[in-house]
């Protein structure tokens, strides 16, 4: 593409000036700025007149198409079965794609997951699957491929080929304070998932406390356009609005979410929040399948609870893992707690300030690579607690344990409880609002 640094220039001014961007500028724009025609100090510019006059859903569905089209782009039509993505906005204990991704392999569909890792007061999935000995998340295009297609499922790292004007884009977003954009937060998660290639998305968008996107009518807000813009490229969405006010998993620390997730894979785990997600997620994912239209969501989680039950999902997550490299059998037991903090007076639980505790954690990982660091929770909200019960196991680091003590809320009175699922939203793709592919050669 050939750009004039002036039409680039000009985009930039038009949407300072409060105009809609066409899409031939926004993709002039984003390859200049790829390309360093365009400095940081200049497309910061854009960013700040986003973040005042906010993006249209066409603007929108532009941005993500330029960005996905910045680099390679994978295809899955010569991958046989329905191939599908998953993302989560993310937040404290997120351990569902350990569960969810093999869950719905083992129920039919091909799972191709692009992940990432620790950001502020979150671990990353590739982090909790990493400690798996042996197991490597860094796959080429290739091998990604013909793993989905053999294993049924992978998660995998995004390689720099793919997406690379988001990574860039994101970068200079948390330098210069402009996250919190609606349009710029779904050109994001999009344009690696249109990058990916899966004709079918599943995004679980986090709020609550603990999640990024901490208010419901934002949350709210974002999975309609993650949905709008998906189904406008062509793309069969669903999007999940799930609770994270307080941490979901029991465990917060890479090593222990793992297991949590293993418990709920191996069956040892058949009521928490973590296993209730996880299912919504895998139905989700199973409800894109081309198969008998007859099928409702009650018959898909009957299939997923069997799946559970028999062993089925467990031996494809081995599976899986076995393809990564990985060795399940040698994974670490957790050990013993070096600490546990007891409740001081009687009640019931009405806050756990997840988010602190997440920072420490992931803080505390970083120092000691490889190790257990982490919190057990013993006491969810909601639960009553008498005097020298146990609320958390502390491992790894008993300085944990005082940050515990400050972060749970015991109250008379029993807490009002917000349902996991929040919300869903699915949209189907219609021609005729399409926006028009980048022409681009498949890999």
């Amino acid at each position: 593409m050939t750009i004039e640094r002036t039409a680039v220039t000009d985009a930039i001014e038009r949407k300072r000036s409060g105009h809609v961007n066409t899409r031939q500028e926004l993709e002039g724009l984003v390859q200049a700025y790829l390309d360093g025609v365009v400095s940081d100090a200049e497309f910061t510019r854009w960013l700040h007149a986003v973040m005042e006059h906010g993006l249209t859903t066409d603007e929108t569905a532009f941005l993500t198409q330029a960005m996905a089209a910045s680099g390679a782009q994978l295809h899955w039509h010569d991958t046989p079965g329905v191939v599908v993505d998953k993302h989560s906005t993310g937040g404290v204990g997120d351990a569902v794609s350990l569960i969810a991704v093999p869950l719905a392999a083992a129920c039919g569909v091909k799972v191709a997951k692009l992940s990432g890792r620790a950001l502020g007061h979150t671990g990353g999935t590739l982090d909790k699957l990493e400690h798996i000995p042996g197991l490597s998340t860094d796959l080429t295009m290739a091998g990604f491929k013909t793993q989905v297609a053999e294993v049924g499922c992978a998660i995998a790292q995004a390689t720099a080929e793919l997406a690379p004007a988001d990574k860039k884009i994101y970068h200079l977003r948390h330098r210069t304070g402009t996250i919190d954009s609606v349009g710029l937060i779904t050109a994001s998660v999009l344009s690696k998932k249109i990058a990916g290639g899966a004709p079918h998305i599943v995004i679980d968008v986090k709020c609550g406390h603990c999640a990024f996107m901490r208010d419901e009518a934002r949350a709210l807000a974002l999975a309609h356009s993650i949905a709008d813009v998906g189904r406008r490229l062509g793309r069969f969405v669903t999007v999940l609005v799930t609770d994270m006010e307080e941490p979901l998993a029991r465990s917060i620390g890479n090593a222990l979410e793992l297991h949590d997730a293993l418990d709920v894979l191996a069956g040892r785990d058949r009521s928490s929040r973590l296993r209730g997600v996880a299912l919504a997620v895998a139905e989700a994912m199973l409800s894109v399948h081309v198969g008998d239209e007859r099928e409702g969501a009650a018959d898909r989680m009957q299939r997923l609870e069997a799946a559970l039950a028999d062993g089925t999902a467990l031996r494809r997550f081995a599976a899986m893992v076995s393809a990564h490299g990985g060795d399940l059998k040698a994974v670490a037991t957790v050990g013993s707690p070096a600490a546990t903090v007891e409740a001081s007076t009687s009640g019931f639980v009405a806050w756990i300030d997840g988010r602190v505790l997440g920072e420490a954690v992931v803080k505390g990982e970083a120092k000691r690579p490889g190790e257990i660091i982490g919190i057990r929770l013993r006491k969810r909200i909601g639960d009553h607690v008498n005097p020298g019960e146990p609320l958390a196991d502390i491992y790894g680091d008993a300085m944990l344990a005082e940050l515990v003590r400050g972060a749970v809320t015991i109250q008379p009175t029993a807490p009002k409880l917000r349902p996991a699922v929040l919300h869903r939203i699915h949209a189907r793709p219609d021609q005729h609002e399409q926006v028009p592919q980048a022409h681009k050669p498949d890999r």
